[in-house]
């Protein structure tokens, strides 16, 4: 459950199901690490700043360790030097990739629709 809610008596809080996903997935970070996530199936930190240039370290790290804790990624750090950390997909994780997908799909009509 994120974490503004786990103070919150019980899920009920939520008016739907939907308000759920969004705080989960929602911003303009998680989403785009879970598709990079779902097309790689393992990303290493440094990756993600190739992959995603506009995201700050601090925020890679913070949406990183959302997603982890919500569990949604995996994080597997190899014991070198320098460490070495991968980034994957949960079986929970890989249930959103239809939905972004979708969201994919939706995006590139509505662009094409709204650009006519």
């Amino acid at each position: 459950m994120p974490v503004d809610r786990t103070n919150k008596v019980s899920c009920s809080h939520y008016r739907c199901e939907i308000e759920v996903t969004l705080e989960v997935i929602g911003g303009k970070w998680k989403s785009l690490i879970l598709w990079n996530l779902g097309i790689h199936k393992v990303i290493r930190y440094n990756e993600f700043r190739t992959i995603i240039p506009d995201i700050s370290q601090k925020m890679l790290t913070q949406q990183l360790r959302f997603l982890e804790k919500n569990l949604l990624i995996n994080r597997k750090i190899y014991n070198q030097v320098p460490p070495m950390v991968e980034y994957s997909l949960t079986d929970l994780g890989e249930k959103l990739l239809p939905i972004l997908n979708q969201m994919d799909i939706w995006g590139k009509e509505f662009v094409n629709e709204f650009s006519k």
